[in-house]
């Protein structure tokens, strides 16, 4: 978070004063840097210079189009899951040779409107995708190349909720019924087979699953390759974690270093889809103290942010530093929970956190920027919350705060009988 610091008594992001864009912006907003986007990105594509790769940002995790436009500028593939997705990184300025497309459910529009731009590749989770892409790309007289991904029945140990490589998993196909998958896509006449995808979950802080799973994926490969299918590339998705509080997850130059010490040498084209990584450090969520109340057990700071905005506490139980924008040296500080308006026991932001603050103060919601706004939702008929991009001394609206209008535009009344 290091474009998220104090200056003095005040916390800045880049070198805009957090004040002064509540202050034009109004709360709750999400503030993004782009600086840390940046640097995010290029510690991944640096990593790899050498070999032949591609970093697909992992559009779920900010969708925001600025966001997506920043990273298409340095080059970055996209990962994406919906035909929404792949409008959206167009719209950003993606190339679309460097998209992939990842998702159980992918719809036969989906499929068609992919071929049409002429994606990078389909990452295949089932059988069944396999001839529906078959089917639809022979309607097109198109070939559809594929990955096929792997559920290598490895555990992350990370939440159940973002845990992808396990057999209970959705995600995938297993790693044993993989060879006769293989067989079956080589053998059609409108798929090509290029490559072998695996995500094994999120929030990742140890290299030794990928390295787990990178040795069943050789296997997988060895065996394939004596079938006579040529694989280009491996997929390792993404899944490396962040620092929301004492986690101590490895750099991203010590990840892509074991990694690229660990496939030898072994012709093989790295992917990679990362999100989190990329995007969490640099947001945070700006929210305002609305009342300090105390029940005599538990003090609460009741703010203008809330689960509609941020989910994750309340989906995952997860942890977010939850810091004050400016320092009161004279105000007593307090064991607080950090909640929201909404009608929820659930609805909180954080919780036991020892803050010095007031009403009308100024709170930060750290490393928000993976996860937030595109999660956020419109329950109790709540605005989503505006979205800034700060870029050294200057800050852009990049996603207005919605009106309330907004909400039921796509609603109809029923004609008066």
């Amino acid at each position: 978070m290091d474009n998220f610091e104090y200056r003095g008594e005040k916390l800045h992001a880049e070198d805009l004063d957090l004040n002064q864009i509540a202050e034009q912006f109004g709360t709750p907003t999400y503030v993004y840097s782009r600086d840390t986007l940046e640097r995010n990105y290029v510690a991944y594509s640096q990593a790899l210079e050498g070999c032949e790769h591609l970093v697909c940002y992992a559009v779920k995790a900010n969708s925001n189009i600025a966001v997506l436009n920043v990273l298409a500028q340095l080059g970055a593939g996209f990962d994406i899951v919906s035909v929404g997705e792949l409008e959206r990184v167009l719209v950003a300025g993606a190339d679309p040779k460097r998209i992939v497309f990842s998702g159980v459910g992918k719809q036969t529009h989906e499929m068609q409107r992919a071929l049409e731009v002429g994606v990078h590749c389909f990452n295949v989770e089932s059988e069944a995708e396999l001839e529906r892409l078959q089917s639809v790309a022979a309607g097109m007289n198109c070939i559809a190349p594929v990955s096929l991904r792997i559920n290598p029945d490895v555990d992350a140990k990370t939440h159940p909720y973002i845990s992808t490589g396990l057999k209970e998993n959705k995600f995938g196909i297993g790693i044993d019924q993989a060879p006769a998958a293989y067989a079956q896509a080589a053998a059609m006449t409108h798929i090509k087979v290029i490559g072998v995808d695996c995500h094994i979950g999120s929030q990742l802080t140890s290299i030794d699953p990928y390295l787990d799973a990178m040795d069943r994926l050789f296997g997988l490969i060895d065996t394939i390759t004596a079938q006579g299918i040529a694989i280009e590339h491996l997929d390792l998705g993404g899944g490396l974690g962040v620092c929301y509080g004492d986690e101590e997850p490895p750099a991203i130059a010590d990840f892509m270093a074991r990694v690229r010490a660990h496939l030898g040498d072994r012709k093989l084209a790295l992917v990679f889809e990362p999100g989190r990584s990329i995007c969490a450090d640099a947001g945070i969520l700006l929210t305002r103290v609305e009342y300090i109340k105390n029940n005599q057990d538990k003090y609460f700071a009741i703010v203008d942010a809330a689960m509609n905005d941020l989910i994750r506490p309340a989906l995952y139980s997860a942890w977010q530093d939850i810091i004050p924008v400016n320092l009161h040296s004279n105000s007593q500080a307090h064991n607080f929970d950090i909640v929201g308006p909404i009608c929820e026991t659930s609805d909180f932001l954080g919780k036991d956190r020892n803050l010095a603050i007031e009403a009308n103060d100024l709170l930060a919601v750290c490393s928000s920027g993976a996860y937030g706004f595109a999660m956020a939702s419109n329950y109790n008929s709540r605005n989503r919350a505006a979205e800034v991009m700060v870029d050294g001394d200057k800050s852009h609206l990049i996603g207005e705060r919605e009106e309330l209008s907004q909400q039921w535009a796509r609603e109809h009344l029923l004609p008066k009988s």
